[in-house]
Formats: structure tokens, sequence, C-alpha cells
């Protein structure tokens, strides 16, 4: 089987979500995503011309999002026209999958070399078209009825008895471990500083960490979804948290546990990967850091939603003949802590070897970005710990997980 070597990977800072308050929220997403496209061209010298197609996930397909944003990233860039763009919506798992794709592109012999990656700017969400996940499908709303994703991450915690000490406990190593990974420069690697149209720089560094984080400081924050979980959506007879119930009558109350301190944090932010061929690579001087050894998808229960990451990275392994043991490094998307908690408690794996410099809870989760930016983190993890190989998974809506397997070339 032919392999897909990555070249390399960039990302711009995590701003925070938040217009007005978000050093990149007056940027436009397609401006952002461009100038981190540009800073992995420069980084690694290649010809865009060369680039067969441009993939981004992005989770919400709306507003400024809107229009095929991969294209239009690559349009705004300056690159050649003859440089295509294609967007995909898996949800928080987006980015993931844009460069599975991308893999999937060049080991098929199909393409020679791919740009996979995201883009999502939290700080200008439009409304979506229609509410919830059924999107006023009465019949998949019978079949399959699903609450927002905090509730999904609280309904966890119930019935794995995760408590709001385990999960505070949990966000405050992720701020520990990130506060650590930026002291000691670890991100700046990757990053691609992030500027305003008068060339000014608008963001070099991602501005959602809280150092000094603890369990104390924590505990002044009131659970975000209890009264989303006793909330009524238009048109239905039950709450989410009686919704949840019904689906899994052995959980007698929802224990509200996540909060903002203990939650992905809300950015913006952009990542782009360079797959390619090991013969384009040769053919033009380019010296791969990994290759993609397996990627692969999991469906779990859609209300509960969350679940699916270990499934994901079970089947990854399997697919690829490998074991839990064979995997030095393992990055997880903390989309809750619960999520994680799970993972760990799933593959029964140790946190020393998991989200080393910290996660989403620290660092934020800009959705369609995050896969390239956690792939990227992997690879300078395995080349500073001088380790071969890493596991990246992430859980997703609608009851999916994704995974990647990586090892060094």
């Amino acid at each position: 089987m032919r392999e897909a070597w990555i070249i390399d990977a960039a990302r711009s800072p995590r701003g925070r979500g938040k217009p007005g308050v978000g050093s990149l929220s007056h940027i436009h997403p397609q401006r952002c995503m461009a100038q981190v496209l540009n800073g992995l061209k420069d980084k690694v010298g290649f010809d865009p011309a060369d680039i067969e197609d441009v993939v981004a996930g992005c989770g919400t397909g709306s507003g400024d999002h809107a229009h095929d944003i991969a294209r239009m990233s690559v349009l705004d860039a300056g690159w050649p026209l003859s440089v295509t763009g294609v967007t995909l919506h898996r949800f928080c798992g987006s980015g993931q999958q844009a460069v599975n794709f991308a893999a999937m592109g060049v080991i098929s012999g199909m393409q020679e070399a791919v740009v996979g990656g995201g883009v999502e700017f939290m700080s200008r969400y439009a409304p979506l078209h229609a509410p919830g996940f059924h999107a006023n499908n009465e019949h998949l709303f019978k079949l399959h009825p699903q609450v927002p994703q905090g509730i999904s991450a609280d309904l966890i915690a119930s019935i794995e008895g995760f408590s709001r000490e385990d999960v505070d406990s949990y966000a405050v190593e992720s701020q520990a471990r990130a506060t650590l990974a930026i002291e000691e420069g670890r991100f700046k690697n990757a990053l691609v500083p992030i500027y305003n149209e008068d060339g000014s720089l608008a963001l070099d560094r991602d501005e959602h960490p809280r150092p000094g984080t603890t369990l104390e400081s924590m505990e002044g924050l009131k659970p975000s979804f209890e009264a989303m979980g006793n909330h009524v959506m238009e048109g239905y007879a039950k709450t989410f948290d009686d919704m949840a119930k019904d689906r899994y009558p052995d959980v007698s109350e929802i224990s509200h546990v996540h909060h903002a301190g203990n939650s992905s944090g809300v950015v913006d932010g952009a990542s782009a990967v360079l797959v390619t061929s090991p013969d384009y690579a040769k053919a033009h001087g380019l010296k791969p850091r990994a290759k993609i050894r397996m990627s692969a998808t999991a469906g779990t229960e859609p209300l509960i939603m969350l679940t699916a990451p270990a499934p994901a990275a079970q089947r990854c392994l399997e697919k690829a003949g490998m074991t839990k043991n064979d995997i030095d490094l393992w990055e997880i998307n903390e989309a809750f802590a619960a999520v994680v908690l799970k993972f760990l408690k799933d593959m029964d794996i140790s946190h020393d070897d998991m989200n080393v410099d910290g996660g989403a809870i620290a660092l934020g989760h800009p959705i369609g970005a995050t896969g390239g930016m956690l792939i990227g983190t992997a690879l300078d993890q395995l080349e500073r710990l001088d380790k071969q190989t890493a596991l990246i998974a992430m859980c997703t809506g609608g009851g999916m997980g994704t995974a990647t397997i990586i090892e060094r070339v």
C-alpha cells in the first residue's frame, strides 16, 4: 500500500471566541485560514500550484463560514486558480477528517499533494438553519432523540460516576500542562502569527489558557447545563434531562458537573497539514515528519453522543494491526472533562501519556480547526520526546468518533 507522508503542519493561535474581546474576532475566517495556508507554504517551501486540493473542516457552514470556505480561503491566499478546495462537516471531528481524507487521496494514488485542516471562528457563529440535530425531522427525532452536547457530557459523568471534583481535577491538570507547554515554547514550531489588514500583529499566542487555575478557583463556577437540562424544546413535552433518562432508565438523576472551566474553550482558529506521496516528497526534496499509519471512524448511540473516541481508536488500532501498547502518545480532544476521563477508563491507558501539553479545556476548541491542530501537536510531541507513534481521537456530534494513527518516518 502506498504511504501518505505528513510533511508539516501549521496553525493559528487560538483567539478567545468572543466578538470584540478575542484578538482574532475582527478578522474574517477566510483571511485567517489563508494566512495559515501561506504560513505552511513558507515553512515548507512547496509550490502551491502542486497542491491538488485543500480539504477543510468547518462545523458551522453558515454566515461568514458559508460557501465552501476552503476554496474561498485558497483564493484569499493568492494561490493559483488551479488549486481547488472542498469543505466538509463532521461536527467537532471535521478537521481531523479533512486530514484523513487528504491521506486517503494520496494513498489511493489519485493525488500527490493535498492540504487538510480546518477553520472555525466561534466568535462569528451564525444562527443554524434549524434547531437541534434532527433539523425538524420528526421521524428521526422519534427514532433517535438527541440533546445538547453539554447534557450528553453530564450524562456520561452520571453513568460513569465522575464527580464534580473528578472533572475539575482533570481540568486543573489540563491548564497546568498547557501553561508549562507555553512557557517552554512547545507550540512555537506550529504557530503562524495572524496579522491585521494594516500589517500589524493581531495574535501570536494562544489566549484562552488560564495559568494558576486551582480547584479552589473553580468552586464558584456554576454548572453550565443544569438550566438547559430543565428546558423543554418548543413543541415537545419533556425536558432534555427527562429525554436522557428515558433513553438511559438506570440513571435516576443527571449530575450536572460541567461548567466553563472543565469544558472546551470557545475560541477562533485555523489549521493546515501538508500530506504528500513519498514520490512527490522525494522529487521535491521534502523531508517527512511522519506518515499516517491508519485512520478510522466509529458510531455510537447519538443521545449520549460523546462516547465514540474509544471505539474509533480501537477500530483504528485493529485495522493497523496494532494494540494500545504500540502507541507512545495519545492526543484526545478535551470536549468535556468526562469525555477524556471515560476514554482513559475505556482504553485503560495512563494519563501520563495522554494530552501531555494540555488540551482543549485549557487551549480551546475551534471546532473545524481542532483536528488539524491536534495532529500538529502530536507531531511536535513525538519529536520532542523522541517517541514513534501517536493516536489522535475526537468525539463528534451525532454519536461519532474519529481516529488517526501517525508514525514518525
